[in-house]
């Protein structure tokens, strides 16, 4: 045995046990609406004790961004650290500490592109949960073409004013800042555009929900009037913020296709069979179902084997710049099927929209949002034409 296998047996050993004494069993829970997620921010409140003094703990140790290096707000764990962090969090259940764009999105992209200046003040705040951030990239007539956004921000020496609107901007009514794609030059279609935040008090700034079909709106129309924006909060160069909005895509990409791996049960049929129940061989009644959540149970493993790959891949920087494309789609077209499995099982009593028994139609409502993963960041067909172009280098793709 090495030396490095018996300080990783310790560190597991350790984390263990910080999990035990600190983590409520309130929070090793899975999550039943959005209620139950902490996102943080200027106006954020916690559901109850237990959620506050896990966020606490949690923030305290740098454990709400665990790889990223102490001095922005993480532990500064490596690669085989944070692995091992994951898997004690899933082993016990353990929500997210603090659900954020600027973990998930924003915060690769400031490691990348940002100033150290940049670096220190934004990546703190969010490893803090002190600032709740939202992306404005889609607009009416740029959804699939980004790249042709007509938002645009006139240079006034010191500052930009920024018109236009964005949509699809989700939870834009509930956050405190935007890092948004703006044009900033347009006589250059990619060479044009620049990576900006700014505070969503601004005077120019409102947004305006859109309902879903599901009865619940993440997203919002968000609209620009005049929005003054200082030059210092440009991220990456001047015209090149398409570079940055790539870069990010591929994490958000990676974080939607999280999706695919479920809530961390070990099996979708195993958790359908306890609830529906079971002949008395053991087996579900229904044998096409059966056979359905079979193949979906090893699907589900398959993508997580994938998962795990392109992680490692990514940390060791030997990753396909196109993978998180392939992992996007895999991972949204199996959370589809995983709800609409669920919907299956549960007959006509899992189509309940109101009551308390049905969460107020969690189920149902669940099942409606995922249709929205065809869609949100880069569509499915989009996902396909990138793979068969980058990865399988077919002819005429």
């Amino acid at each position: 045995m090495s030396d490095t296998q018996i300080d990783l047996e310790q560190f597991r050993s350790d984390i263990r046990a910080w999990l035990e004494e600190n983590c409520p069993q309130e929070m090793r829970q899975p999550v039943k609406g959005e209620d139950d997620v902490y996102w943080g921010g200027r106006n954020a409140s916690f559901k109850n004790d237990a959620q506050k003094a896990w966020f606490e703990a949690c923030v305290a140790k740098g454990y709400t961004v665990a790889d990223w290096p102490k001095a922005y707000g993480g532990a500064g764990f490596t690669p085989a650290q944070n692995k091992i962090w994951k898997q004690e969090m899933a082993r016990i259940g353990a929500r997210p500490p603090l659900s954020s764009f600027g973990i998930w999105m924003l915060g690769p992209a400031l490691l990348h592109f940002g100033t150290e200046e940049q670096k220190v003040h934004y990546l703190n705040q969010i490893a803090r949960g002190e600032i709740r951030w939202c992306q404005g990239y889609s607009e009416p007539g740029s959804g699939s073409d980004l790249v042709s956004l007509q938002t645009f921000g006139e240079d006034k020496g010191d500052h930009w004013v920024v018109n236009g609107q964005k949509i699809w901007t989700s939870y834009a009514d509930k956050c405190d800042w935007i890092f948004c794609l703006v044009r900033t030059n347009k006589e250059d279609k990619y060479r044009g555009i620049s990576f900006l935040l700014f505070d969503m008090e601004t005077p120019g700034v409102s947004t305006k929900p859109i309902k879903l079909i599901s009865g619940n709106s993440p997203f919002c129309e968000t609209f620009f009037d005049n929005v003054v924006v200082p030059k210092d909060q440009i991220v990456g160069e001047l015209n090149r913020g398409w570079d940055v909005a790539k870069y990010l895509l591929g994490h958000e990409r990676e974080m939607i296709s999280g999706g695919g791996l479920g809530d961390g049960a070990p099996s979708l049929g195993a958790k359908i069979a306890k609830v529906i129940g079971t002949d008395d061989s053991g087996n579900l009644d229904d044998p096409m179902l059966r056979a359905q959540l079979a193949q979906f149970d090893v699907d589900a493993l398959a993508f997580k084997a994938m998962a795990e790959k392109f992680v490692d891949e990514m940390k060791a920087r030997k990753g396909h710049p196109a993978k998180p494309n392939m992992m996007k789609y895999a991972g949204t077209e199996l959370n589809k099927q995983r709800h609409e499995l669920i919907m299956a099982s549960g007959g006509s009593d899992a189509l309940e929209w109101e009551s308390e028994t049905s969460n107020h139609g969690a189920k149902p409502r669940t099942w409606l949002r995922t249709k929205a993963n065809s869609i949100e960041g880069g569509t499915s067909e989009v996902m396909l034409n990138v793979i068969s172009k980058r990865i399988l280098d077919l002819p005429g793709a």
